[in-house]
């Protein structure tokens, strides 16, 4: 039974990828088609793609961009030939947001596939409207039914831009062939401090050749610099179809503002406000929310970690170690407070974790904590130092209060690897074992593997990355971009992730028991 429901619902996605790249007459929109002009320039039109986001098991976050101050106007079906409708609503796209525009649909039903169609209307109520897309995403279920999900990062970084001869973002492509339920975006969405030039040059003396624009030429400083930058990501067709097909969950990690940022201490010569704050990392995080289709968070404006809870085997726990970290170098000798995830951050992780009562609690984070670097957590072998006092608070917390099966997912390190964590291997052990797993890059320059230290005992069980030979920054063209796949058995619930590369070849995975029998983060068995 299980066999012939995932054949009629891939059937139905393969129909919606056929068509969900391409545009659909406004004659045909029943509702909300009205009167247009006869030239496509005298209409609204969408001018980079359209998004889902944050979906739930009956909410989801729909994203556009017009091409000039217009209403955006969202209509959407459970049925792809959306006889019958489940709603409609609009939004105004206004110069102040770069007319970029977000709507939050409620009231859906759940474990449902959602068809919806965007078009963009004048503001004046003349009934003059553009050509609209069609989009697609899924609504979390109310059972224990499968689910499968992937996630990876660094989008268009080191200079390596969209090189159309190349096959542009070609992993885009690839994660969206596996048709997965959502998307884990963990940071570096742009590469705010990478301008992009028109050629570089490959080892192998071939000419890598960057599409380029105006805003993409620079390092970012102004607050359309940033959305330059996310317009760009919009150029390649492979991006566009992803994003139109599967939601996205976004967080951000340093490159959306410069590298390595921190609160304070990272901004341009326009300096600091009032309050203390960078100018530079306000602009940065105005772009960010204007691109990106997350659901607000009246307690906080502008708010990046949050909960999404996706049906009852999975809540997503996405968190934010860039917005309240400590403005110090990770190091021993410096002698100032240290922090990653702030006070109340963490806290509110600790008070949403204690309340899941899904099997499976994913922590979403832009970078590991076990790989030593001075931007991150890890100091080097021994006990907890400075950020790793909090990581080790967190760890022995989740101990304490009996919460299970969590696993990190990260990105951030431009390859791929699994970190197994054990006390049996730790200088501190007040915690239960483990998963960390890393992916990436999407399309960015490859690195080698990183050391890990032995605080919390990380073990490095698989890991794939450039050679010593090939040298860092390896090139997206030499094949070595990846993402990782998570599929949570409806009947099992046991957890598969597979780490998978831009050919989408599985590189190795591992099958994790979140039985309460069962050792926590024991293997249960590996493949590669």
């Amino acid at each position: 039974m299980a066999i012939a429901i995932e054949a009629k619902r891939g059937l139905t996605r393969r129909h919606l990828l056929v068509r969900s790249a391409a545009t659909i007459a406004v004659g045909g929109l029943g509702s909300i088609a009205r009167p247009y002009l006869s030239r496509a320039a005298d209409r609204p039109a969408i001018a980079c793609g359209i998004q889902s986001g944050d979906v739930s098991a009956n909410s989801a976050v729909i994203w556009a961009r017009a091409d000039r101050p217009s209403r955006m106007q969202v209509e959407y079906s459970a049925s792809e030939n959306f006889k019958t409708l489940l709603g409609s609503s609009s939004a105004d796209a206004l110069p102040d947001s770069d007319c970029t525009s977000k709507l939050l649909l409620e009231g859906l039903p759940a474990g449902q596939d959602i068809f919806y169609r965007v078009r963009f209307e004048n503001l004046d109520e003349s009934g003059i409207a553009g050509e609209a897309q069609l989009g697609h995403f899924r609504t979390a279920p109310s059972g224990r039914e499968p689910v499968s999900f992937v996630w990876s990062g660094d989008t268009l970084g080191q200079g390596w831009g969209i090189d159309p001869s190349r096959g542009g973002l070609r992993t885009y492509r690839t994660m969206r062939d596996n048709r997965p339920d959502f998307f884990i975006h963990c940071g570096d969405h742009i590469y705010a401090d990478c301008p992009v030039e028109a050629e570089l040059k490959l080892p192998n003396g071939e000419i890598w050749r960057n599409i380029v624009t105006e805003e993409k030429s620079v390092v970012a400083h102004s607050v359309a610099h940033f959305r330059g930058n996310y317009k760009y990501n919009w150029l390649d067709e492979n991006l566009r179809a992803f994003h139109a097909d599967v939601p996205i969950f976004a967080q951000w990690d340093d490159h959306e503002v410069t590298n390595d940022w921190a609160p304070i201490g990272s901004a341009d010569d326009t300096g600091y406000a009032e309050d203390g704050s960078s100018k530079l990392v306000a602009r940065a995080r105005r772009a960010f929310h204007e691109f990106m289709p997350i659901r607000a968070t009246p307690e906080r404006s502008g708010r990046i970690y949050r909960k999404i809870s996706y049906g009852p085997m999975l809540e997503i726990f996405l968190i934010d170690m860039r917005s309240y970290r400590d403005s110090t170098w990770n190091k021993r000798d410096d002698q100032g407070e240290a922090f990653i995830l702030g006070r109340e951050q963490l806290a509110w992780l600790k008070r949403e974790l204690v309340a899941s009562n899904a099997t499976w609690k994913v922590i979403a984070a832009d970078m590991p904590i076990g790989l030593i670097s001075e931007d991150a957590v890890a100091l080097g072998d021994g006990p907890p130092e400075r950020r790793e006092h909090e990581i080790a608070d967190l760890l022995s917390f989740m101990k304490r209060a009996g919460i299970r099966n969590t696993v990190w997912l990260t990105a951030d390190m431009h390859y791929t690897a699994a970190h197994h964590y054990d006390p049996n291997r730790a200088v501190f052990a007040d915690f239960e074992p483990f998963w960390e797993f890393v992916s990436g890059p999407l399309h960015a320059g490859t690195w080698a593997p990183a050391a890990l230290d032995n605080t919390f005992g990380p073990k490095a069980i698989f890991q794939k990355g450039c050679s010593a030979e090939q040298g860092e920054n390896l090139a997206p063209c030499f094949g070595l971009q990846f993402f990782g796949r998570v599929d949570v058995d409806g009947k099992t619930e046991i957890m598969t992730v597979t780490l998978k590369d831009v050919d989408n070849s599985d590189l190795w995975s591992v099958d994790i028991d979140p039985r309460p029998d069962a050792r926590p983060g024991q293997i249960m068995a590996q493949h590669i």
